[in-house]
């Protein structure tokens, strides 16, 4: 018997513009969304440095969600009853990710002071505002394992969310460094950003990917035993493209690519399949539905990751609203 929560959740309107969250094709979108069993959702914020070497995260003109953007898409998530996890995310302005962030050599530890100090800086900012709107929970990073390394800035980063922030504090780490760092005893939940490869050149199809999900929840279980929190997927999807279960993490189509709903909702079916009874399991943030949206008819011409008007999507409220 679970004795924590269970998000049926999706991530809303990661790198929106501004204001496109305050209009009626965003609440339809959302609406849309939710009518899939939804009882959580993920809400965004893009921050920003200039290189995978700077030591200054700032919000944008232009390309940053603003204050107004949040509260209204909080607004419009209580009216259809969901509850929030608010998530600020780093991107590089020089096209790196967020992953290669790190100051390699023997000044690391200052510049690492420095950065810190900015990201953290910023994270208040939307730790305050989460515990304003009420925001049931909060992540405090996103696939930055040069930072996760860092144990005792990141303990005192979350010392200091935690004295502006009451609800839940979750931490999003990237799929392969489940045992990696020493501090994630800090947290409340643990996310993991679920983008396995579950399918090879040769082995293909829902058994195998039951297979292969079978052998990472091996690994998150050693996860939950080391560090005695409750995991979540904090990301998790996968394009609607042939030959995608070989590299989910992969977010842009090869000039070949070829449309393959069913690989798509195959591995929505076997990742719930292995992981939704799992009494130390906290739910899902699926990657990622847009805040405008096409015509359904044209829903099929997107080989991105989300599922709306694809066969995943019928998987996914299967699972959200008869489980």
């Amino acid at each position: 018997m679970r004795n924590h929560i269970f998000c049926k959740g999706y991530t809303w309107g990661f790198f929106s513009t501004p204001g496109e969250m305050q209009t009626p094709q965003a609440e339809a979108s959302m609406r849309r969304m939710a009518e899939n069993g939804l009882d959580w959702i993920c809400i965004p914020v893009n921050a920003w440095q200039e290189t995978f070497a700077s030591t200054t995260v700032f919000s944008l003109y232009g390309r940053t969600q603003t204050d107004a953007d949040i509260v209204r898409a909080v607004e419009m998530a209580r009216a259809l009853g969901l509850k929030i996890c608010l998530k600020p995310m780093v991107n590089c302005l020089d096209g790196a990710w967020r992953g290669c962030i790190n100051f390699p050599g023997e000044t690391a530890n200052g510049y690492w002071e420095r950065w810190f100090r900015s990201y953290t800086d910023f994270l208040l900012y939307y730790a305050r505002m989460a515990e304003k709107l009420g925001c049931e929970m909060f992540c405090t990073g996103c696939e930055m394992g040069g930072m996760d390394r860092q144990a005792d800035f990141c303990r005192a980063m979350i010392a200091e969310v935690r004295a502006v922030y009451s609800g839940i504090i979750m931490h999003n780490i990237n799929h392969g460094e489940e045992l990696r760092f020493s501090w994630l005893d800090a947290v409340d939940i643990i996310g993991i950003s679920g983008y396995y490869a579950v399918t090879d050149a040769e082995h293909r199809g829902i058994d195998t990917m039951r297979k292969n999900w079978a052998d990472a929840v091996k690994l998150l279980t050693r996860c939950h035993e080391k560090y005695g929190r409750p995991l979540m997927f904090a990301e998790i999807g996968v394009r609607s493209e042939r030959g995608c279960t070989m590299q989910p993490w992969v977010g842009r189509s090869s000039p070949d690519a070829q449309a393959d709903e069913q690989e798509q909702a195959d591995f929505y079916e076997s990742a719930m399949e292995v992981t939704w009874n799992l009494d130390w399991f906290c739910g899902y943030f699926w990657w990622d539905w847009k805040v405008t949206l096409p015509p359904e008819s044209e829903a099929h011409r997107n080989l991105d990751y989300t599922v709306y008007g694809k066969r995943a999507e019928q998987i996914l409220r299967k699972w959200y609203t008869e489980h």
